[in-house]
């Protein structure tokens, strides 16, 4: 069993970046492939970044591309979403994932973390 618990979300303003941590427990995440979603209020949850167990690979949602930086920490069991140039479409709570597999996803993980807010203001 993994658990997840993300950190660092918080008020930022439009422009601005935030750095959110996703740390793993129960068991070492080094062969799972973790993901970060985000769920704004009343839409659904979307995926929005992941990387590869190894860490070399990395994939990201189009509202994402340029702004966002996923990366991993395997001795340290964590994730991290860098994210800067932030929008007030931004806004939502951020969810990390992760899956036992060594590629990465847009779907299809098995454990998640409980969430932490993002707003943006403009």
């Amino acid at each position: 069993q993994v658990q997840l618990v993300e950190s660092g979300g918080g008020l930022a303003q439009a422009g601005g970046s935030l750095r959110l941590s996703c740390a793993a427990s129960g068991r070492t995440v080094s062969s799972y492939a973790m993901a970060w979603f985000r769920q704004a209020p009343g839409k659904a949850r979307e995926f929005v970044a992941a990387i590869s167990s190894s860490g070399r690979n990395t994939y990201y949602a189009d509202s994402a591309k340029d702004r966002f930086t996923i990366s991993r920490d395997n001795p340290k069991n964590t994730v991290y979403l860098q994210m800067n140039s932030l929008k007030p479409e931004d806004t939502a709570v951020y969810y990390c994932a992760a899956r036992p597999a060594k590629a990465y996803s847009t779907a299809n993980y098995d454990y998640w973390g409980q969430g932490t807010q993002v707003t943006v203001s403009s």
